[in-house]
């Protein structure tokens, strides 16, 4: 299926770095260095240099910690965004965000896609970005509330409830008038889960990329990565890279990812393996 994010549109063998820009104070993985805009635009800069193909904006922590309204969460990202815009005219931006005005206040501002991260709790920003035109994430998170960990959560089948709950609310957006090749479906690693049902989530992917929707897959410096090798979050980078490779093998096709240049060549890797990408250069024996 072809991929379309507002305006551009890419194919089934391109697999797209989403570099992820925290407009937080307290980021779990930055603790605030984006949060002010000049360290935030020249991010965004070393991100499309590094070979980013979108960027996901976000306003509020995903876990736990200090309440951010939506007035806030808008005064932190929909400026930002609309400079990046300016900045960056081709790049695809992303917002993060689960609230259906905070969506519809940086569609205004020149965003393209909505992450919804939280699995539609807001029933309304679907049809905001029906609305827009825009692309939207349709994410499984086991029906947690935004900003909450998962605790003793179960499943009788983890991989069954992704794909029947992330294709149901796909083809609800499509029903609200979001172009059915503008959603996307994401497993929604640690968000409503513990370690094994992300480590399931990752060794089942085939599951969701058969349903045919585009599987965008957010795994950068996520606990389970974490837990699977008991790194902390400064050393998980090496574990995040084996589960892009091995997610981009299983037909993923958007990554979220702070560290791009690592992901950009784990791509390209697996692309140049799989044959749908010529090697950058090719000397050896040839000559």
């Amino acid at each position: 299926m072809t991929l379309r994010l507002r305006s551009r549109t890419f194919g089934p063998d391109d697999l797209l770095v989403m570099a992820i820009l925290n407009r937080t104070p307290d980021s779990f993985y930055d603790k605030g260095a984006t949060y002010d805009d000049e360290p935030a635009l020249a991010a965004v800069d070393r991100a499309v240099a590094a070979g980013a193909d979108l960027v996901d904006i976000g306003g509020v922590k995903a876990g736990p910690g200090d309440d951010v309204d939506a007035a806030e969460e808008v005064r932190r990202v929909a400026p930002f965004v609309a400079a990046v815009r300016e900045r960056h005219p081709a790049l695809v931006i992303s917002v993060d965000t689960w609230r259906a005005e905070v969506a519809d206040a940086c569609l205004n501002a020149g965003a393209d896609v909505v992450n919804d991260a939280w699995g539609g709790v807001d029933p309304d920003l679907a049809a905001v970005a029906a609305a827009h035109d825009a692309a939207l994430v349709c994410t499984h998170a086991g029906g947690a509330t935004p900003r909450t960990r998962p605790h003793r959560v179960a499943y009788d089948d983890v991989v069954a409830d992704i794909v029947a709950t992330t294709t149901a609310l796909a083809e609800r957006a499509v029903s609200l008038g979001v172009s059915r090749e503008s959603v996307l479906i994401d497993p929604g690693h640690d968000f409503g889960k513990n370690t094994y049902h992300s480590l399931d989530a990752t060794r089942r992917l085939g599951e969701l990329v058969a349903t045919g929707w585009p599987v965008l897959v957010s795994l950068s410096n996520k606990d389970f990565v974490g837990e699977a090798l008991d790194r902390p979050v400064p050393e998980r980078l090496v574990g995040t890279l084996a589960t892009t490779a091995v997610t981009a093998w299983l037909g993923a096709r958007v990554f979220r990812a702070h560290n791009v240049a690592e992901t950009r060549d784990v791509l390209d890797m697996v692309a140049t393996i799989r044959g749908t990408r010529p090697p950058a250069v090719a000397r050896r024996g040839l000559a």
